[in-house]
């Protein structure tokens, strides 16, 4: 990334293989070059999945649900019955190899973070988001002062087809978005108490994790939990993108970017909870809105060796390195959003992966929270 984009404070856009993810008004980080990791023999398919039998520890915390845990198959399957060309239904390359993985039993969060659950905790603590504090001429030096401006990403759809060669043809920088404002600072919550927070960065995700005395999902436990017991599915609820011709999660119809027919009922965002939950419960664990995990991203974290074959409650690479931004250190985001389609992003797929600079929230980036058992 060079440093007269740094010094303009550029909208910085990194794809998410065939989705999106945004570094906005990064702040640079030191990463370590990328590591030769020893790759561990691949499993070519899906095993089935074994959950922990045990029944939970006791009533579950308001508004979250008991993850029992177990061994699953982690990683993306490949669409079924999709021509290879079709770019936006690709398994990534950085969800492979399929691989074995162990987690323990938990609680999460039902649905999303609302913006209620996310207001309550503003009043009492007066916490200020990465989206509301002005950027300093210390953190971009060189910046002209007009540029020092708050603000956050903002999907900003064009009003014809253009070509899906550039993520700047539907993303703007709106000064003044944050996740009271969300489309800008004509928006409001006005209605919206129940639909999910965005424009929240990692460590405003981690700050209110912090006070609801929770924290956030590691990349394997949000997978075995959108998984809902299903092994190798391609969706959280199956094979089928639409079920008896009823649509399971908020995703975007239409010719993307600048056409949404809302044939799933909603343009945009949505309320939580509008779809039907898998079956340990969850709601909106695809489309909606991205969901931030603990771990730090690298597309070759999934080829690291095990001792016994099985990754044991992973919590991630040590360190970040994405190719396409070497020196951005970048968390993995999970879920895909409103915005995902086979036409550009279709990251609904359970097993495949985003990511994005810690400092950077969007309107389609929220979060959900996971509380262990003690």
């Amino acid at each position: 990334m060079s440093r007269s984009k740094l010094a303009a404070l550029a909208l910085i856009v990194a794809g998410i293989a065939a989705g999106v993810a945004f570094a906005l008004l990064t702040r640079k980080h030191e990463t370590p070059p990328a590591t030769t990791v020893p790759a561990s023999a691949p499993v070519d398919d899906f095993e089935p999945t074994a959950a922990n039998a045990a029944a939970a520890p006791g009533p579950a915390p308001e508004g979250m649900i008991w993850i029992p845990g177990g061994e699953f198959s982690m990683g993306a399957a490949d669409p079924l019955g999709k021509d290879a060309n079709v770019v936006g239904m690709q398994a990534t390359e950085d969800s492979r190899p399929i691989h074995r993985v162990r987690v323990n039993g938990f609680w999460m969060d039902k649905t999303e973070v609302t913006n209620r659950q996310f207001s309550a905790f503003v009043k009492a603590t007066g916490y200020v988001t990465v989206a509301e504090r002005t950027p300093t001429a210390e953190e971009f030096p060189g910046a002209p002062p007009e540029s020092l401006i708050a603000g956050s990403v903002v999907f900003s759809p064009p009003d014809h087809e253009v070509p899906l060669d550039s993520h700047f043809r539907w993303w703007s920088y709106v000064h003044g978005a944050y996740w009271r404002h969300p489309a800008g600072p004509q928006s409001n919550l006005d209605g919206r108490d129940d639909y999910p927070v965005v424009h929240v960065a990692y460590e405003d995700a981690e700050a209110f994790a912090k006070w609801a005395g929770k924290r956030l999902p590691t990349e394997a436990e949000w997978e075995f939990a959108a998984r809902g017991g299903l092994s190798g599915a391609l969706y959280p609820w199956g094979n089928e993108f639409l079920i008896d011709g009823r649509f399971m999660a908020n995703t975007h119809q239409g010719h993307f970017p600048n056409q949404d027919t809302q044939a799933d009922a909603h343009g945009g965002i949505a309320l939580v909870a509008q779809y039907p939950a898998n079956d340990y419960g969850l709601f909106d664990v695809a489309g909606n809105v991205w969901e931030w995990t603990s771990d730090w991203y690298r597309p070759d974290y999934y080829r690291a060796p095990t001792a016994d074959g099985v990754a044991d409650n992973p919590g991630g690479p040590a360190d970040s390195y994405d190719p396409s931004e070497p020196g951005v250190a970048k968390r993995v985001h999970r879920g895909g959003s409103f915005l995902c389609t086979e036409q550009y992003c279709s990251r609904y797929m359970v097993g495949t992966r985003g990511k994005g600079e810690s400092s950077t929230g969007t309107n389609h980036l929220g979060i959900r929270l996971v509380q262990d058992p003690s």
